[in-house]
């Protein structure tokens, strides 16, 4: 694999994540609205199972919510060291009247007849409704991750600074946003910004990742 890498130097996404890391300290330099709406459409380009997008992102530069967002992130500067504070939040469970939304929308924007779809979601349903809340909402966040790491993958491109974060208590984000009302709950932070090297310890440590032959077999 690394021959094919070192073939093709135009892999530029490579690049940008042999360059990102958590960055733990940023400068509280605003990023240019074109960066932060190039993340944003690459995470709503994302892939979903069924197409779903059982999640949204919150998009916060209020500097006096993002204090109160660090009071509960275990008061990680990044929240409001950064310029923007991305919470994905995901839904709280499925239900047909959420599944009929989506597949109603996809139906019209593909121009197909409105009922095109719905064996299939009758068959989605009929599989996702005996799982349970909890299942629901655990599937959920994991189409939220999916999306978050596109978003992370797509700062890196563009040079900003990301950092990842499970790190909050999320009943009390949820509050803060008023994510009950919604049906949503938090599942992920992303801060976005740059980071501040002389004060970030981690800037100048080596990367290090599994090796390739223990991280990937390959079965032929």
């Amino acid at each position: 694999m690394q021959k094919y890498l070192n073939q093709y130097n135009t892999m530029k996404l490579i690049d940008a994540l042999k360059w990102r890391y958590a960055a733990k300290k940023m400068n509280g330099e605003v990023v240019p609205q074109e960066k932060i709406d190039y993340i944003l459409e690459a995470a709503r380009l994302a892939p979903s199972s069924s197409g779903l997008q059982p999640y949204k992102i919150f998009v916060i530069s209020n500097k006096e919510l993002q204090e109160k967002i660090k009071s509960v992130g275990f008061d990680q500067s990044q929240i409001t060291d950064a310029s923007h504070v991305l919470v994905f939040a995901s839904w709280d469970g499925y239900s047909l009247e959420k599944i009929d939304a989506v597949f109603n929308r996809t139906t019209a924007e593909r121009g197909i007849p409105a009922t095109a779809m719905d064996e299939y979601k009758n068959r989605l349903w009929g599989m996702y409704e005996p799982l349970g809340q909890e299942w629901h909402a655990n599937h959920a966040a994991k189409q939220a991750y999916i999306s978050f790491g596109i978003a992370l993958a797509a700062a890196a491109e563009q040079n900003v600074d990301a950092t990842p974060m499970e790190g909050f208590v999320p009943a009390e984000v949820d509050k803060l946003l008023g994510l009950n009302e919604l049906g949503l709950k938090s599942t992920l932070i992303l801060t976005l910004g740059y980071r501040d090297e002389p004060n970030d310890w981690l800037v100048n440590l080596k990367k290090v990742r599994t090796p390739e032959n223990e991280f990937i077999t390959e079965i032929k």
